[in-house]
């Protein structure tokens, strides 16, 4: 089986409602690429990569497609047998960029799951489960107006709720964590998520003044250096998100005792295969983290859930997908949704899933 011709699709994805508030950006609209794997012998794979905005990471959609550009040319004619040898022609290819090698991972996971007639956690590993724990991201916004959007989320089963925080006075930010816990309790787990906006003095008094609250604390700060400042100073557990931009600083943060948990994004970290590496690294410590994305449709999606279904249940956080936030699906037929605030883990050979390409906003290239 060897790669034919390579489509690269964008889909447009507006915010249904109001835009999605954190504290650093504003979002009304993302731009999401798709990655269509054809085959010689006929099987389409399919992978995705949707960056949060330009200034979320250092991430853009057209820095994916001009990656994307670089590597697919070199890839066509190229054996899909190894997921890892196909990770080291798109290095030779070009260097860094992961969050774009993730979408061609995971359409060559796809396509490896379809050959073998085997999902794709079956090739990270394993499934575990077959339906996974979601959960709710509130974002920034009034305290009353967060305390409400927590408990409709508990009301509806999610047995965990992220609260965005930051980017304005940290009194609002004190009393929207005080009213949250008013009105969910001990009913869910809650994280507390500043993407990156505290200062570490900033962090040390919000810590001490939401001190009578349980939570995880995500990534405070904007370096990991400004993280390692807050070892031993904090009453909270830390969880790292931004800062894992691969896996091995995923490995100098273990090993540096540097965060007490994890929010990992697939793309991020280089797709699936990358990504069940840093799984493997938080299993030999005991240290529980998410597996999620940034944002995207049902294939990031699919693929994420793959990935969740082989992590030991005890250290699984949760997944979160961005289908709460858009409106349609990739792939109307078997849509990727949350019930009852789980996730099950699509079925059938590769992804499960499998978008109309007719439904995608328009074809950007092809390689052949």
């Amino acid at each position: 089986m060897k790669i034919d011709r390579i489509h690269v699709h964008q889909a447009l994805l507006p915010v249904v409602g109001e835009p999605y508030r954190m504290s650093h950006t504003t979002v009304h609209e993302l731009d999401s690429t798709l990655v269509e794997i054809v085959t010689d012998d006929g099987r389409h794979g399919w992978g995705e990569t949707c960056p949060l905005g330009p200034v979320y990471q250092p991430h853009h959609a057209l820095g994916a497609r001009a990656a994307l550009e670089q590597i697919a040319p070199g890839l066509v004619g190229t054996e899909i047998d190894s997921p890892r040898r196909l990770a080291r022609r798109m290095d030779e290819l070009l260097a860094g960029h992961g969050y774009a090698k993730a979408a061609l991972d995971t359409a060559v996971l796809d396509l490896l799951g379809q050959e073998l007639g085997v999902p794709v956690s079956t090739l990270l590993g394993g499934a575990l489960v077959d339906r996974v724990p979601a959960y709710y991201s509130v974002i920034v916004g009034s305290p009353e107006d967060s305390a409400v959007s927590a408990a409709a989320a508990v009301d509806a089963g999610y047995p965990r709720v992220q609260v965005k925080i930051g980017g304005r006075d940290l009194a609002q930010d004190v009393e929207t964590v005080h009213r949250v816990w008013e009105a969910v309790g001990h009913r869910a787990r809650l994280a507390v998520d500043a993407n990156r906006a505290m200062t570490v003095a900033h962090a040390v008094q919000f810590d001490r003044l939401t001190a009578g609250v349980p939570f995880v604390l995500e990534q405070p700060c904007n370096t990991l250096a400004e993280m390692a400042l807050l070892r031993g100073r904090l009453a909270h557990p830390v969880a790292l998100d931004e800062n894992t931009e691969d896996v091995d600083t995923v490995l100098r943060a273990i090993s540096e005792g540097l965060a007490d948990a994890f929010s990992f994004k697939v793309t991020r970290l280089g797709g699936p295969t990358r990504a069940a590496q840093a799984r493997d690294l938080c299993a030999l410590r005991s240290l529980p983290h998410t597996v999620d994305d940034a944002w995207g449709g049902s294939v990031i999606a699919a693929a994420c859930l793959h990935l969740a279904a082989t992590v030991e249940p005890r250290l699984l956080e949760g997944v979160w997908i961005a289908q709460d936030y858009i409106d349609g699906h990739h792939d109307p037929e078997r849509p990727v949704v949350v019930r009852d605030g789980h996730l099950a883990v699509p079925q059938g050979p590769g992804l499960g899933v499998a978008p109309d390409p007719a439904s995608l906003t328009r074809r950007v290239a092809t390689y052949s």
